[in-house]
């Protein structure tokens, strides 16, 4: 598939990336040379220095035969001009990075669709999503529903609370039948693991099971769920705003913000909320605002140092629930390493709605991809495909893959070694970054 990215930004660098690494025909447009230099160096892709509003620069790097065009630079406007002038030169679909949540409203949609923008993506509202799911289940450290929630992916951090510590996952299938371990990430790795791995303190295990077993996974994993009704957030950013928006009326929030031009902003913008000026780096600004009243935090500055120490403190200071953005990637392994709920980052959110995006192309495909290094894949099965050819023991998997459920006839179920997959079916494939090409060709 050829695709075109405008914008070697945080977000268009990371997809470019990963795309790369799916074996797919990438060409990243942006007008600094610096930028384009460090990825071309280093990623099997081309990059072309030339504006992304300009005739010229689109038609040199081939928009007219692109099956996908993203424009994710800073700016909303020049992103949706250049999907409208790639659209013109004969793009399949385009994709445009928006900031303006009037531009997501369904009765605007057809402006869009008429300018020849296909979707839009707005991380920020990703972002707020995405912090809503964690308040609503505190005890979680991610939380994927897959095929309209037939089958849901629950990343939990492993204490010293569950029973669990120990058990090989051939021993935990043999007492546990409603669950699948399709990962484990230990410290800095993504383990796609075997029956004879052993899970250990502080792991963060991600259990495939269907919607009425999730609770039991709080008995399994020594875990506690609190009801979350009061939240303090650190930064009036855009992210903080947009929360505010969504959970109006479900979570009571106080933002912190240190800006006094902000501060004077927010009222109007987040009417609902209380507004303080102040910096929350400071203990004694969150003993002022009573930050054990609290039930969660969740920090939003454009600092990702600021946001988990910050959030470490208020977990000494008894926060049971903390949030951070952590942005810089490098620092997402660290982060979940410590102890902080939940970790924020725009760009795999981003890049994650970009990638289900590009799949559905092909109708039969969706993808979600969440993890700095694996991803969630959802493939429909065709007739005579590898994978229907014997038991799932038999079929010599790849190495780096496992199948976490299906769903049948509408109906999500767990895989096991005697599982015989059949055409037709729906079915959740966690692999690392990169294998998801070679793991595709078991299924057509």
């Amino acid at each position: 598939m050829k695709i075109v990215i405008a914008g070697a930004g945080e977000v268009g660098s990371h997809l470019a990336k990963l795309l790369s690494r799916e074996e797919q025909d990438i060409i990243l447009i942006d007008d600094n040379r610096e930028r384009l230099a460090d990825i071309d160096a280093n990623y099997n892709l081309m990059t072309l220095r030339g504006n992304p509003i300009s005739f010229k620069s689109l038609k040199e790097a081939g928009v007219d035969r692109c099956d996908l065009f993203i424009a994710v630079t800073p700016d909303e406007t020049s992103n949706v001009v250049a999907c409208a002038m790639a659209k013109s030169l004969g793009a399949k679909k385009t994709v445009a990075r928006i900031d303006n949540y009037e531009f997501q409203d369904m009765t605007n949609r057809g402006f869009f669709t008429d300018l020849g923008v296909n979707a839009l993506i707005y991380p920020e509202y990703l972002a707020a999503q995405e912090i809503i799911t964690a308040l609503r289940r505190s005890w979680v450290r991610h939380w994927f529903e897959l095929h309209g929630g037939q089958l849901i992916i629950v990343g939990v951090k492993i204490r010293d609370t569950a029973r669990i510590i120990g058990m090989q996952l051939k021993e935990f299938a043999m007492t546990e039948h409603n669950f699948h371990v399709a990962a484990i990430k230990r410290k800095h790795e993504t383990i796609i693991p075997r029956g004879d791995d052993r899970i250990l303190l502080n792991d963060i295990l991600y259990f495939a099971t269907t919607r009425s077993h999730v609770d039991d996974l709080l008995d399994i994993c020594g875990k506690t769920h609190h009801r979350i009704r009061k939240v303090l957030i650190m930064g009036g950013s855009r992210i903080a705003i947009r929360l505010a928006a969504l959970a109006e009326g479900e979570f009571k929030f106080k933002i912190i913000e240190n800006n006094k031009a902000k501060c004077r902003a927010l009222p109007e913008k987040c009417p609902n909320c209380d507004i303080v000026q102040g910096d929350a780096r400071d203990i004694e600004v969150l003993r002022d605002e009573s930050i054990t009243d609290y039930d969660a935090f969740v920090a939003l500055t454009d600092s990702s140092e600021t946001n988990i120490l910050t959030c470490l403190t208020a977990k000494e200071l008894g926060i049971k629930k903390t949030i951070a953005e952590v942005e810089d990637l490098q620092f997402i392994s660290e982060a979940e390493g410590l102890n902080i709920g939940t970790i924020i980052n725009k760009k795999l959110l981003a890049s994650s709605k970009i990638f289900q995006i590009l799949l559905d192309s092909d109708v039969t495909t969706t993808k979600c991809l969440a993890m700095a290094d694996a991803e969630v894949a959802e493939i429909e099965v065709k007739p005579k495909s590898k994978i229907t050819r014997g038991r799932v023991r038999d079929l010599s998997l790849p190495h780096g893959m496992t199948i976490a459920g299906l769903v049948r006839n509408g109906v999500g179920m767990l895989v096991s070694g005697n599982t015989v997959i059949e055409p037709g079916d729906n079915v959740v494939v966690f692999c690392l970054s990169g294998a998801l090409h070679k793991i595709e060709r078991l299924f057509y």
